[in-house]
């Protein structure tokens, strides 16, 4: 630069030439050196130059110099201004880029295309869409709308308002249109929940012969994990194969989420496998969270143990969904270690989280960690009162759950359809069939939230439960659709209860109707034959089965007790511990017995002596587990049993007060959870409650307090 201080050799363009290449490369200390230099050798700084350096200054992120020259200049022209408002947008500082362009409309100066295209992006990102509408005028009176520039940053803005309508006016309106505006429609359905329209514009796309980047491959694969459509998805990767993007970090990521939510984890496992050397944490958490949803926990804490090892640090989604594994697994222990961890990387603050162990905790039967943790949130979101609301239903504690309620309102916070699941079931284990039905016609005139299926299932559960079979069968027939599986499954199980057989069979044969492969309905029914001795129909009913190829399930229960599961079957003396374990069976079963039990033999579809239907009941594979949890785990320690399929109850006759509380899980795999809120004092008696896994008190006995409550 010695030639500037000497000679004053070069001329403009070159200055010009050397400062927009330094722009180019973001050379920002280079450029500054230069315009240093430019001051000393007292070369004028024209207009011409200026708005290279004000464009310098912005493209490498000196916003505040570039500014400063931008106010400094005694003259502007139309490429200053958009030099300053392309600065501002490009940098984020959006609601400046408006203030500017605003300005630069009082010096009376015509906007250019790309002036117009930066204010339009800004208003896309801010939200602003009367602005945006003001900018789209403008721009057809300057005769820019069909720019390919101006129109596919307008198209864009009007689907991230999410005015899909508008959006498609402008884009059809386009006389030719590239990667960039096809991008901006696709990923504008996919983000406004238009999938099937996503992918018909990536074939049209196809057909028109423009050129695929890997933005538009991102946008697609998004709509096809949305709609879980592995197939298109497969054809999807072939082009990413084709076109060398296999490596680009984000369509892996997007191919990889795109396969997770299609339930294909072999082939999601592949794609990570594949892209060994350009992983991040999405690429991670993408995988942890597909195994998640496949209940596949092991395998998760295995990806997440493998993010560790290679020191990506996790962040607040990564430890959200391995927290809703354990919560929906009732892995304590493992959810205990995962809490230590989040405080490690500093995210126990943060809101989400702290959800999931709201609910984690309240799934694992720690009801007051559960609270505590929720009443640690600066400021509770939707989701964290959601999660309270579940957990106080889940413990069969209605009263608390409609005073959660009520403080969510209170404090300004929107319930939502899961707010109303929750509240409902809470109503529903809890017996409150008028505070929940008030609840429930409330929903769309109070809080706006449109009852869906699973809103007339938990109406149909909560008359059910509550032995108001007919309420319930007008229920149903006034119901805008046919309950779905969940509605009719409740209402069947309410008639088996209640003895209502011939309820029982209309119910049964709508699930059949619906779910034929599923042995529940039959053996449901067959339980309800069975109740009133009608020995030939359950047999009839088992044929029914056998010549449908409908295979009833083996029931299991497990206990974890020092990180290895403890499987039981029925009548299983597998065990190498089974003398103790129906030691203590026995011991308990004779207690019981003493204190008034009489067993209820009548839920045994054989015919078969007493006798040994008491015996089929005395060893459940679920009272194994306690027997074996009882002599295995610690006093005071939550026992968790968890079992592969439903079952039903079992009422009890025992003189006495007691408060147990039973969960069912609402995954493939149920989790009995026995938590005693009184006890008389002794480990003897908590033994003796924790045996009764599900065992009801008898109607003509009100004073037994029990609640069997599921989630």
């Amino acid at each position: 630069m010695k030639a500037i201080s000497k000679h004053m050799q070069k001329d403009s363009n070159t200055f010009a030439h050397v400062i927009q290449s330094y722009a180019q490369t973001r050379q920002l200390n280079k450029g500054k050196q230069l315009h240093a230099q430019l001051i000393s050798a007292g070369y004028p700084l024209c207009i011409f130059i200026t708005n290279h350096l004000v464009n310098m200054y912005s493209k490498c992120g000196d916003l505040d110099y570039a500014l400063k020259l931008f106010d400094k200049m005694p003259q502007r022209n139309l490429v200053s201004w958009t030099a300053m408002i392309t600065g501002l947008s490009q940098n984020l500082r959006f609601p400046e880029a408006l203030e500017t362009f605003c300005q630069m409309r009082n010096a009376e100066k015509s906007p250019t295309q790309f002036a117009f295209s930066s204010v339009v992006r800004a208003c896309a990102s801010l939200g602003w869409i009367e602005f945006g509408r003001q900018m789209h005028c403008l721009a057809l009176k300057c005769g820019f709308s069909y720019e390919l520039f101006v129109g596919s940053n307008l198209a864009d803005m009007y689907s991230k308002c999410a005015k899909m309508v508008e959006a498609c006016k402008v884009f059809e309106e386009m006389p030719c249109k590239d990667e960039v505006s096809w991008t901006a429609m696709i990923d504008g359905y996919a983000k406004n929940g238009d999938f099937e329209e996503a992918l018909l514009a990536y074939k049209r796309m196809i057909n028109d012969g423009v050129v695929i980047d890997q933005h538009v491959l991102c946008s697609t694969l998004n709509a096809c994990a949305a709609l879980k459509a592995c197939d298109f998805g497969r054809s999807l990767h072939l082009s990413v194969v084709k076109l060398g993007f296999e490596l680009e970090i984000a369509v892996g990521n997007a191919l990889m989420d795109m396969y997770a939510k299609a339930g294909d984890m072999e082939s999601a496992s592949n794609v990570f496998a594949s892209k060994s050397e350009c992983r991040n944490i999405v690429s991670f958490t993408s995988l942890i969270d597909g195994y998640v949803k496949k209940d596949q926990i092991e395998r998760a804490l295995c990806v997440f143990a493998d993010l560790q090892r290679q020191g990506i640090e996790p962040n607040e989604y990564t430890f959200s969904s391995l927290i809703k594994a354990c919560a929906n697994q009732a892995a304590l222990e493992q959810g205990t270690q995962l809490h230590a961890q989040v405080v490690k990387f500093n995210f126990d603050t943060d809101p989400y989280v702290c959800s999931t162990f709201v609910d984690m905790y309240g799934k694992c039967g720690l009801l007051d960690d559960s609270i505590r943790i929720f009443d640690e949130i600066a400021d509770a979101t939707e989701i964290a009162w959601n999660s309270l609301v579940s957990v106080f239903a889940q413990h069969g504690l209605g009263h608390d759950t409609i005073e959660t309620f009520d403080r969510m309102i209170h404090k300004g916070a929107k319930p939502n359809a899961i707010t109303f699941v929750s509240l409902l079931t809470g109503c529903s284990h809890a017996g409150l069939v008028e505070e929940g039905l008030k609840y429930f016609h409330s929903m769309k005139k109070t809080y706006g939230v449109v009852p869906r299926e699973e809103h007339y299932s938990c109406v149909i559960d909560l008359l059910g439960r509550a032995g108001k079979l007919k309420e319930a069968e007008e229920f149903i027939n006034n119901m805008p659709t046919e309950p779905n599986a969940f509605g009719w499954c409740s209402f069947l199980g309410a008639c088996r209860i209640h003895g209502d057989k011939e309820r029982g069979k209309i119910a049964a044969e709508k699930l059949m109707e619906l779910e034929p492969e599923n042995s529940g309905a039959h053996v449901l029914l067959s339980n309800i034959y069975a109740k009133e001795r009608q020995w030939e129909d359950v047999r009839s009913l088992r044929k029914m089965m056998k010549d449908g190829n409908v295979k009833k399930l083996p029931g299991y229960s497990w206990v974890d007790v020092g990180n290895k599961a403890h499987i039981f079957g029925a009548e299983d003396w597998s065990h190498p511990q089974k003398k103790e374990i129906y030691k203590k069976l026995d011991s308990l079963f004779d207690q019981i017995k003493k204190a008034g039990y009489v067993p209820y033999t009548d839920s045994i579809p054989f015919d078969m002596d007493d006798s040994m239907k008491e015996k089929l009941l005395h060893h459940h594979s679920e009272r194994i587990a306690v027997a074996f949890a009882l002599i295995s785990i610690p006093a005071g320690k939550p026992i968790i049993v968890k079992k592969n399929i439903r079952k039903g109850l079992v009422p009890v006759e025992i003189t006495g007060k007691v408060a147990l509380r039973i969960f069912e899980g609402n995954g493939q795999n149920t989790c009995v959870l026995i938590t005693v809120k009184k006890v008389w004092g002794t480990r003897k008696l908590f033994q003796l409650i924790s045996v009764l896994l599900y065992w009801r008190p008898t109607d003509d006995e009100p004073e037994y307090l029990v609640a069997i409550d599921f989630f």
